[in-house]
């Protein structure tokens, strides 16, 4: 048990599983700190965008994110992506963006480091982290890991509303490819695979809103020993 430093809370899931979302209502109800993954990846691939450095070169990439300082902090409308200073939270949230996270994720390279930064970031517990491979590597003695998955067609669904939700309306049909894409990346990755670590909950969340699964998730947690 984590005792009075709080839990750690791993969760992992495809893309459009609903992860983040439900991983933030997590946190705020239980008082912890949220850390989206995602959004770390997502900044290097804006940052190499910006930089001209090719997503699929894996040295330049590292060396590029050992140079970056990516920071999470609290915001009066939730926690803000900080990138050397500047908020970064609207920005990488593009599609264009959002693709290049899939592909510089499989570097090897790029994920020792990431994986190193979570850590750091987590240290202490009082934590929820969610991503893709929070509870198989980096917090393989999470007190608590979850594996949230969905339907093929309402993870669609979901990142068809995203899109449109940012005013860059995309045909569910372009949506479906990407998404069955970056499954196939995050699966077949050499480094830290898409995949359940063997002692997480698995929750079905097609037809959960994301405040359910919070719920779902927090009766665990208070079962695991968190009471507040």
């Amino acid at each position: 048990m984590a005792g009075e430093r709080g839990l750690t809370i791993a969760i992992d899931g495809p893309v459009g599983a609903g992860k983040s979302t439900a991983a933030r209502l997590l946190a705020a109800r239980l008082g912890y700190r949220h850390i989206d993954t995602g959004a770390m990846y997502r900044a290097l691939a804006l940052k190499a965008l910006r930089e001209g450095v090719a997503w699929e070169d894996g040295p330049r990439l590292q060396g590029l994110l050992q140079q970056m300082e990516i920071a999470f902090v609290p915001g009066p409308a939730g926690q803000r992506l900080v990138v050397g200073g500047e908020d970064w939270t609207e920005a990488v949230r593009q599609p264009e963006v959002d693709r290049g996270a899939s592909l510089v994720s499989v570097h090897p390279a790029v994920r020792e480091v990431m994986v190193a930064r979570q850590r750091a970031l987590g240290a202490g517990g009082g934590i929820v982290m969610d991503g893709r491979d929070i509870g198989t590597v980096v917090f393989q003695a999470a007190d608590v890991k979850f594996y949230l998955d969905a339907s093929a067609e309402e993870r669609v669904r979901r990142r068809s509303a995203d899109a449109l939700t940012q005013g860059m309306p995309r045909p569910p049909e372009a949506v479906r490819a990407e998404v069955l894409s970056r499954d196939r990346r995050d699966m077949e990755r050499t480094a830290g695979p898409l995949r359940a670590a063997p002692d997480a909950i698995h929750l079905d969340t097609t037809a959960m809103t994301p405040e359910a699964v919070a719920e779902v998730m927090l009766g665990v947690v208070r079962r695991r020993g968190h009471t507040r």
